[in-house]
């Protein structure tokens, strides 16, 4: 994803529509209203009074929005805004169809949407799960290793099959400078109880990028920390055919509508996107600035004996918004 900062005409338009989404289904949640104040802070640069704006009929916004990528980056937000406080109602993915269809802008996301609030959760949940990294994380794990490997990590996941020259490649970067990536990474694993990838219960190497991420941006593993590095994320993966939403969109259902899309069940969470609002929005910028897809077959190992600011500086991580510390 890359948020595009929109004309003030386009951001009064836009904003109209987003608060008839977020008053859909009767009030605006407090998530809802903490990502619109978020956007105006960090993207629009305006500062109204959400309750205080008019409604805006589908094809006046569609006359004030001329650009694509504006269009489809206010239809997206307003599929994040029905999702972030719990199951939306009909009416709010009605609501949002309507504009969308005024707009010109289809997307496998309103889809997701649609078969959330039918509650048809199967489809749903595949829906995320197809669009989103998990296929991609398969493809490169075959172009690693063949249908052989994928058999492999599919059963460590499982914990029925290991790898322990894998694990122990891992485990080696516990020797490592204390300064260096690898070091952070393994610490990353060894602090927070995960299984390193070849170990039984270990996620595939394919998906390792995902580990990575949390250190290079400073994510922890909190539902706040797992929301931000699925922003960070998706953010990178810009290029991808979803221009990366369904990986904010895999974050967000987890973490946020309170469905698990995962196959392995990390615990489902309602509204903390709004706890990280603003941060949320800064996490997506940070990634679209890395110049490189890191979940597009990169392979880590040779920075991983980088110290860790140095690889920061390489593949172009700033710090967080506001010049936060790092971790």
């Amino acid at each position: 994803m890359q948020l595009v900062k929109p004309t003030p005409a386009e951001a009064e338009a836009g904003l109209r529509a987003m608060a008839m989404v977020a008053r859909a289904p009767g009030e605006i949640a407090p998530p809802a209203r903490a990502l619109i104040a978020a956007a105006q802070k960090v993207l629009l640069g305006t500062a109204y009074e959400v309750d205080r704006l008019d409604g805006i009929a589908p094809a006046d916004v569609a006359r004030a929005l001329a650009r694509p990528q504006i269009r489809r980056q206010l239809v997206e937000g307003m599929i994040v805004v029905s999702m972030s406080a719990g199951e939306p109602p009909a009416a709010q993915s009605e609501l949002v169809e309507r504009f969308a269809e005024a707009l010109g802008v289809e997307t496998p996301a309103l889809r997701a949407l649609r078969r959330l609030t039918s509650r048809e959760m199967l489809l749903y949940k595949l829906c995320i799960m197809r669009n989103g990294h998990m296929p991609d994380m398969v493809r490169d794990q075959y172009a690693r290793q063949g249908l052989v490997g994928v058999a492999k990590a599919l059963l460590g996941v499982k914990g029925l099959a290991e790898e322990p020259e894998l694990a122990a490649r891992y485990h080696a970067l516990e020797r490592l400078p204390e300064d260096r990536l690898g070091k952070h990474l393994w610490r990353h694993y060894h602090d927070n109880g995960f299984k390193f990838p070849g170990e039984k219960g270990g996620f595939p190497e394919a998906g390792v990028y995902h580990d990575v991420s949390h250190v290079l941006a400073g994510y922890d593993t909190t539902p706040e920390g797992e929301t931000l590095v699925g922003g960070f994320i998706a953010g990178y993966r810009q290029r991808r055919a979803d221009h990366g939403f369904f990986t904010a969109l895999f974050v967000i259902s987890i973490f946020s509508t309170g469905i698990d899309v995962t196959p392995i069940g990390v615990g489902a969470r309602e509204g903390v996107v709004g706890n990280v609002a603003e941060q949320f929005l800064d996490a997506i910028e940070r990634g679209a600035e890395v110049p490189v897809d890191l979940s597009d077959g990169w392979d880590c190992w040779p920075y991983l004996e980088l110290p860790l600011e140095e690889a920061r500086a390489r593949l172009g991580v700033r710090s967080k918004q506001g010049g936060h510390a790092w971790d």
